[in-house]
């Protein structure tokens, strides 16, 4: 099975095709351009590179989030019409779970952290189990503090991933005893490690429904925020 993945969760754009599980080719990207820009003309450059169709292609995987609102609906709705034109499945993928992917054979908790903004982290915990990368606690926003706190409670090793380890590094390493933090190349979510993760889905027969398959933000957007807000404003009026 070849698949085409996608990650637009975030400010680093990644496309890769996978064909079972051998990574055929990978593109990043991550300077200032958008990814309405980008996607599409990612996608043509790799599938030509590796002299390979569009058409050649078994299954699309797509990131769900939680990250940016913005890049989320572009890949979302890119791979959604891939997937609807060429009548091939696509399975969407927690970028979190690509993330904790990055880290493999680490015997501690693999805690995956994405800024949310205003102190706050899309997060969720993992550890191996035979090789086997398990989920441990459900996706979450938290505060940093709130997940200090919560990591507490296990006493474990912890191995930090994602693009607010650099924010918050100095503050984890002063609260936590057991603290690493995984290399600045491994904090972005690759394509190729969400495809991984489809790709045993797709083959599983698993697919998503292209009329009810939408991101999983996990925080309101700040427009729906404003809008909460105001309508609060108005009522104590």
């Amino acid at each position: 099975m070849k698949v085409l993945s996608v990650d637009s969760s975030s400010s680093t754009a990644s496309v890769a095709i996978l064909e079972d599980n051998k990574l055929l080719g990978e593109i990043n990207f991550n300077y200032k351009k958008q990814h309405s820009v980008l996607l599409l003309t990612m996608i043509d450059t790799l599938l030509n590179s590796i002299s390979l169709d569009i058409s050649e292609i078994d299954g699309f995987v797509i990131s769900k989030g939680p990250g940016s609102f913005t890049g989320l609906r572009i890949g979302m709705a890119t791979i959604k019409g891939l997937s609807f034109s060429s009548n091939k499945p696509f399975i969407s993928v927690s970028s979190l779970d690509a993330l904790a992917r990055n880290i493999y054979g680490f015997s501690g908790i693999i805690c995956p952290i994405m800024d949310a903004l205003r102190d706050n982290v899309y997060t969720s915990l993992y550890k191996y189990e035979n090789e086997t990368l398990i989920q441990i606690m459900d996706y979450a926003s938290l505060s940093i503090d709130e997940l200090i706190i919560h990591l507490k409670t296990y006493n474990k090793e912890v191995c930090f991933v994602g693009d607010a380890t650099s924010l918050h590094k100095d503050k984890l390493m002063t609260q936590l005893p057991k603290v690493i933090f995984a290399p600045s190349d491994l904090n972005y979510i690759r394509a190729a490690s969400l495809g991984v993760i489809g790709i045993n889905k797709l083959s599983n027969g698993e697919n998503d429904d292209i009329n009810n398959s939408a991101p999983v933000y996990l925080i309101k957007s700040q427009a729906e925020r404003e809008y909460d807000e105001k309508q609060l404003f108005l009522g104590h009026e």
